[in-house]
């Protein structure tokens, strides 16, 4: 067919300027000042970031934020799509697009949230001499940076300890201003963004494994959204979980130290990610499970059986140095930051989101009353989803395997958790960029943008004025319709790993040639 609906590199166009609209939403919102989708930063006047004063209508940056998403889901399914019809644009200039929208983000307010809020006052505890592990921000209402908080008054940090040291940095250089403190943690944001988006591009195979990097994660309007525009500490963390995959997955020596040394260093790029946050921890999942099934079958790097009772002594080795090394890197961090580092984590397991699954699930047992039965579910299902996605996901040699059982681990606890909000999804959307085209990207598209709709804004409607014409979104979208989508995703999720034991052929390639491509 040769209309424009069919020709790939319409489509494509289609969508990188459906993108570029959705870019556009997200960046205006942000320019309009303080709003509801963006509070206000105290702070001394020509501080960045910068913005207008014009107090927009909720009605119009909710409903730009709204079209941003739902133009930005449009625009990668139909880049998408144009990939698998042949459509093969350059990585690089795309790469440059996108790393300058980066920059205009950092430039820009945060916007979707005030959670950046809370990040500026924990680090001014922490700079003040104050422990964020154990304060309040309520006990320091005075300060002109803790004071500032929105939500989340009575509750001290829940992140961890390199997370901290990044919050207390930006809270020595803004000092008493909350806008430069913020913006410090915007810029640290983003350079953790473009650090992952250039690794995802200098590991890539070539120029279509390169593509599949950019557009899932340089180009991704809906991270861009979160990750740069809501200056989420979680990039943070995803940019040392995507480094420890692609230096193991890189290629190895024949063995001896240069394999130890990789591995150690990888270890170490885990035990970072999970001292920001504790998911990142997930990743190291793929290594140990590459180098433990080595060791147990023995065989070592030429075939023979090494060691007593067949085991690959070698393999063995990396083996404890991977768990070495993290245990290590997260034990001394976690040791800095004091004894109550761990004190939130209680409390946080026992939190339901409202757009997730089991949302209904605490309704109908009795909100807040039967956690423990949720656990066990979460766990359960955990499990579940991650055999049935280590059988589904794409496949390739033992490289890709390691990378396969990373995504696998990652996207089941995306799927499973109780708690879950849309900015967590960077995680899944780092790790699947490895993986080769596939099915289960358009799963996370759908899974990311209804959690996008679901927190329009991701702040107290109460606190932020919100119009009663707006109250649905809150009552009725947010607890009711995202969490009966994310039901039906997961089940979607479900039928599409038990019936493709092997990956989705790649666009414009074979399955056999899809199967066996490296990243």
């Amino acid at each position: 067919m040769t209309s424009a609906g069919r020709d790939p590199r319409s489509l494509g166009t289609a969508g990188l300027i459906s993108i570029g609209g959705s870019v556009g939403c997200f960046l205006l919102t942000a320019l309009l000042g303080p709003s509801a989708m963006e509070p206000a930063l105290p702070g001394e006047p020509g501080q960045p970031p910068y913005s207008l004063t014009v107090h927009p209508s909720p009605y119009l940056v909710i409903g730009l934020v709204v079209v941003g998403i739902v133009a930005g889901v449009a625009g990668l399914g139909l880049c998408f799509t144009a990939v698998q019809r042949g459509w093969r644009p350059r990585p690089f200039p795309l790469l440059i697009a996108g790393l300058l929208v980066t920059a205009a983000f950092t430039l820009a307010p945060p916007i979707g949230s005030s959670d950046h809020l809370n990040y500026a006052a924990y680090g001014r505890m922490a700079a003040t001499g104050h422990d964020p592990y154990t304060t309040q921000a309520v006990d320091l209402s005075g300060d002109p940076v803790i004071g500032a908080v929105e939500e989340w008054r009575t509750t001290p940090s829940v992140y961890g300890p390199i997370a901290t040291a990044q919050e207390a940095f930006a809270s020595w250089i803004g000092g008493g201003s909350m806008r430069l403190t913020v913006f410090v943690l915007s810029f640290t944001n983003a350079l953790a963004f473009v650090i992952t988006a250039v690794i995802l591009y200098r590991s890539a195979g070539g120029p279509q494994r390169r593509l599949r990097g950019v557009l899932l994660w340089t180009c991704n309007p809906l991270l861009l959204f979160h990750l740069v525009a809501g200056a989420h500490n979680d990039v943070l963390a995803i940019a040392p979980m995507v480094a420890a995959v692609a230096l193991y997955s890189a290629s190895r020596g024949r063995k001896g130290a240069v394999g130890v040394l990789r591995v150690l260093a990888t270890g170490a790029l885990v035990g970072a990610g999970a001292a920001i946050k504790l998911p990142a921890a997930l990743v190291g999942g793929g290594p140990a499970w590459v180098l433990a099934r080595r060791a147990v079958r023995g065989r070592g790097v030429r075939g023979r059986v090494d060691g007593l009772w067949g085991v690959d002594r070698g393999a063995l080795l990396r083996l404890v140095a991977l768990f070495g090394a993290a245990g290590g890197v997260a034990l001394v961090a976690f040791t800095l930051a004091g004894p109550h580092a761990f004190d939130q984590l209680e409390r946080a397991s026992n939190m339901v989101s409202f757009a997730t699954p089991w949302h209904l699930v605490d309704m109908l047992l009795g909100k807040g009353g039967q956690r423990t039965i949720i656990k066990i579910g979460f766990f359960a299902l955990t499990v579940a989803l991650v055999w049935l996605l280590a059988r589904g996901l794409p496949r390739g040699g033992d490289v890709e395997e390691s990378r396969r059982i990373a995504a696998a681990l990652v996207l089941a606890w995306l799927f499973a958790a109780p708690y879950e909000l849309p900015w967590y999804d960077g995680f899944g959307w780092a790790v699947l960029a490895f993986l080769p085209w596939s099915r289960f990207d358009w799963i996370l598209l759908a899974h990311t943008g209804a959690l996008s709709l679901a927190y329009l804004p991701a702040r107290d409607p109460k606190l932020i004025g919100l119009p009663g014409g707006l109250s649905w979104l809150f009552t009725v979208v947010r607890p009711v319709v995202i969490p009966l989508v994310l039901t039906g995703l997961l089940i979607v999720l479900v039928r599409e790993c038990r019936r493709s034991g092997s990956p989705a052929p790649a666009p414009g390639c074979s399955p056999r040639a899809s199967a066996g491509s490296r990243g």
